[in-house]
């Protein structure tokens, strides 16, 4: 599996976790492994694979670890976003919007493999997959704050 693929399953991980409270957060994070591949037709006609959790053990280890770590991180991570997001705190952000910054902001602080402008890159990349269309700049400008 690439980065950019555990990297987006975390985020998912992450943005379905949201959801719940922190006690059943176990029971949810292995749920995640049980969606069923989701597809989608483009303009093209050809069918996209939008999801698919398909994968190896030690995958979805990686995956669940990373995020677990994330989430027991997330006092830290949103009060540190919190001090550079002018106007916008963490609970007024979008759900997607905050899961991305929050990856993005643990693998530029705790992730010495991933150099944080390749964090910032793939927050980017992420934002505007999963985000609104304002949500690339806006993940953008608070993660280069953060720099």
């Amino acid at each position: 599996m690439t980065r950019r693929e555990l990297r987006e399953h975390c985020f998912k991980m992450l943005f379905c976790a949201d959801f719940y409270p922190l006690e059943g957060i176990e029971d949810q994070l292995e749920n995640y492994f049980l969606s069923p591949v989701e597809e989608e037709e483009t303009p093209e006609g050809t069918e996209e694979i939008l999801h698919n959790v398909i994968l190896g053990e030690e995958d979805r280890q990686v995956i669940k670890e990373r995020a677990e770590k994330v989430i027991g991180l997330i006092p830290e991570l949103d009060e540190k976003l919190n001090q550079v997001a002018e106007g916008w705190k963490t609970k007024r952000m979008g759900k997607a919007d905050l899961a991305i910054l929050r990856l993005a902001l643990f693998e530029m602080k705790y992730d010495e493999a991933v150099p944080e402008k390749v964090a910032i890159n793939e927050a980017v990349e992420l934002a505007k997959k999963f985000g609104g269309k304002d949500s690339s700049g806006f993940i953008n400008g608070i993660l280069a704050k953060l720099v």
